[in-house]
C-alpha cells in the first residue's frame, strides 16, 4: 500500500509559495505543488487562476462568517474536498463541466442526510 504513496513524484510535496493581492493587501500563500496544481483544475474550470479562485474563496468564506485563521489549511481542504467530491460521483470530472454549475445546495443537503444517518461509534466503557 505505501509504494502507492511513497512511489508518487516527490515534487507533488515540494512547497511552493505564490504572493497574490486580496483586497489590495500583498499576501503570500506557501502549499506542495499537489495543492497548487488541484487549485489550478479547479480554476480552470470556470476560467479563472488560482489567484481568482484563493480571491473568491476568501471574499465568499468572508460573507459567509468563516473563521480564516489558517487560510493555507482552508484552501488544502477545499483541493482535497473537490477531489472528494469527483471520487463520490457528486460533481463531474469532466474538467471542461463548470464548478458554477453544480447544484451545491443539493450536494451539502445529500451530505447533511449522510451525516444525520452515520451511525455513531460506540464508546468503549473502561471498567
Amino acid at each position: 500500500m505505501c509504494e502507492l504513496f511513497i512511489g508518487a513524484d516527490s515534487t507533488l510535496w515540494t512547497s511552493k509559495t505564490r504572493s497574490l493581492r486580496i483586497d489590495g493587501v500583498a499576501t503570500s500563500v506557501r502549499m506542495e505543488t499537489f495543492f497548487w496544481q488541484v487549485l489550478e483544475e479547479i480554476a480552470a474550470r470556470d476560467g479563472m487562476t488560482s489567484n481568482q479562485v484563493i480571491t473568491k474563496l476568501y471574499f465568499e468564506s468572508m460573507d459567509a462568517d468563516h473563521d480564516l485563521g489558517n487560510f493555507t489549511s482552508f484552501l488544502r481542504v477545499c483541493c482535497a474536498r473537490y477531489l472528494a467530491l469527483m471520487a463520490a460521483g457528486e460533481i463531474s470530472a469532466d474538467l471542461a463541466a463548470p464548478l458554477a454549475n453544480v447544484d451545491s445546495r443539493g450536494i451539502l443537503a445529500r451530505e447533511g442526510a449522510r451525516r444525520m444517518h452515520k451511525p455513531r461509534a460506540a464508546t468503549m466503557v473502561a471498567g
